[in-house]
């Protein structure tokens, strides 16, 4: 990483010869349409991604550990976490042959683009989410949401007052992860994606094959740092969460 940095401020356009010291590629890369097009549909592909899957690896969880003695569980912990040992090729023509099917018997989605890149990388993004909601509640106390129901809240108000922000840093660890997954996935995007739909590891990887532009290395510093600042607060956040989640056990 610290070699793409220093590249990035390279006036060459070979990427892999020094020439010298220039933020050129900085300067073109604002006016890169078609790259900054890309970022985008990958950031906003990538977060609403992320949050769905946060959504359905958090009921997933639940079920698993708080339910466990329901009929089909093993079935049921089995397909949630099967995109965790499945290759990518076979999880990518899975579900292009499940929107191809849903478009002939539904008759949606009409075309394969942005919206089929959100579904497939929600779905496979879940099953990470799920494993680490999952650690997450195991270790949670349950004689605390006991002792709220035993004083009348009821078990929505139990879920949203009491348990979620105990499980508050594992939302943010699976939140972070399949946002990363997401924006990292070309293999499974290249299956289920269209012609109008260009993701950011594909534009690159179609770059690569003819060479690897400047500009690239000048995005992919934006992004390190970017991403840099945001684990790092991140890692603030969940740090102080869990001191205050020992100093609570140290209490009792």
């Amino acid at each position: 990483m610290i070699i793409l940095i220093v590249y990035s401020f390279n006036s060459s356009r070979l990427v892999t010869v020094w020439a010298e010291f220039s933020t050129k590629w900085y300067f073109e890369l604002v006016h890169n349409e078609a790259l900054l097009k890309a970022v985008g549909l990958s950031l906003s592909i990538a977060a609403g991604a992320a949050s769905l899957a946060i959504v359905l690896g958090t009921l997933a969880a639940f079920a698993i550990i708080r339910f466990k003695q329901f009929r089909g569980s093993n079935l049921f912990s089995f397909m949630t976490t099967a995109p965790l040992v499945m290759p990518d090729v076979i999880t990518g023509l899975a579900l292009l042959l499940l929107f191809v099917g849903m478009g002939q018997v539904l008759g949606w989605p009409k075309e394969r683009g942005a919206m089929t890149i959100w579904m497939a990388h929600a779905t496979f993004c879940t099953a990470y989410v799920t494993v680490v909601i999952s650690a997450r509640l195991r270790e949670l106390d349950k004689s605390i949401e006991e002792a709220a129901l035993d004083l009348g809240a009821n078990p929505l108000k139990v879920f949203f007052i009491i348990t979620l922000p105990m499980i508050a840093p594992a939302l943010v660890s699976g939140w972070l992860l399949a946002f990363t997954l997401s924006l990292d996935d070309v293999v499974i995007a290249n299956f289920v994606t269209g012609p109008g739909a260009m993701t950011l590891p594909k534009l690159i990887f179609s770059k690569v094959r003819l060479g690897v532009d400047p500009q690239v290395n000048a995005l992919a510093t934006i992004i390190l740092l970017i991403v840099g600042i945001i684990g790092f607060i991140s890692w603030l956040w969940m740090r102080q969460a869990e001191k205050r989640h020992l100093r609570e056990i140290r209490m009792k």
